[in-house]
């Protein structure tokens, strides 16, 4: 990890050198930040910049990302200050997960501990979970239906479902580490968790996991998770916090504390 994390905050540092930016925060992203990368993982890093002001006064819509393959190994993207934030607004899972995520690479100025202190005000259950159930399906759908089944695809459906579970029973932000999900959610001592946790244990340590036949116990889990969600989701109430004011100011004293100071 070490080599890649000085490559990682290099290219960082050269980013914000060639685009004449700062970024106001870095994390992991996927299967790391998560806690199940395979021995052949990539990096995938994202972070949330701001450039100078006078950028943001044209008439012209502009490029709001930035995107980086260094190899096949690390991908570095990033969102524009202005676009992070109205994505935000609007309860945006990924941008949550990034600014939760327990692997971080550069945080500086205030802006990221300002967004997690307003993400507990304006967390929307209902956006939330249409995002991670979606995710579940569409994983579900393409990987594990046959009779065998690439089984590392596994995680890629229980993370998202788990996440519906911890909405629905706990109405927060669902953490980003799997562990956490299952230690909580699942019944210490059942099947399913002995199941997840022979299957973690062998992907772990580098074990390849391909195809094999399905696990019955979890896709019996998963599918009725599925079908439990997709008949409650639509019920949920939509919550929607105004904080538009405060996303405003947020946006102009970023500007100040990072060019004028």
């Amino acid at each position: 990890m070490s080599e890649y994390k000085q490559l990682i905050m290099d290219e960082l540092q050269k980013i914000e050198q060639e685009e004449q930016i700062r970024i106001l925060f870095a994390c992991e992203s996927g299967s790391r930040a998560w806690g199940f990368p395979s021995k052949d993982s990539d990096y995938d890093v994202r972070f949330v910049y701001i450039r100078p002001q006078s950028w943001y006064l044209s008439i012209f819509e502009k490029r709001d990302v930035i995107e980086r393959q260094i190899n096949n190994m690390l991908d570095i993207n990033g969102w524009d200050l202005r676009k992070a934030l109205q994505l935000f607004r609007k309860s945006n899972p990924p941008l949550l997960e990034w600014l939760e995520s327990p692997m971080k690479y550069k945080e500086q100025y205030s802006v990221a501990e300002r967004l997690r202190t307003l993400s507990k005000i304006t967390f929307s259950p209902k956006s939330c979970m249409y995002h991670y159930l979606n995710m579940a399906k569409g994983n579900y759908r393409d990987y594990l239906t046959g009779e065998r089944v690439k089984i590392k695809k596994y995680f890629y459906v229980l993370r998202p479902i788990l996440a519906c579970c911890w909405i629905e029973e706990l109405g927060s932000m669902p953490p980003v580490e799997f562990d956490c999900l299952v230690d909580t959610l699942i019944p210490e001592g059942s099947d399913l968790k002995q199941v997840i946790r022979s299957l973690l244990a062998r992907k772990k340590t580098g074990e390849e996991l391909d195809y094999e036949p399905k696990i019955r116990e979890i896709n019996q889990f998963v599918e009725e998770k599925i079908e439990y969600f997709e008949r409650i989701t639509a019920s949920i109430e939509h919550s929607q916090v105004n904080i538009d004011e405060q996303l405003d100011e947020l946006f102009l004293s970023s500007l100040e504390e990072v060019w004028m100071t």
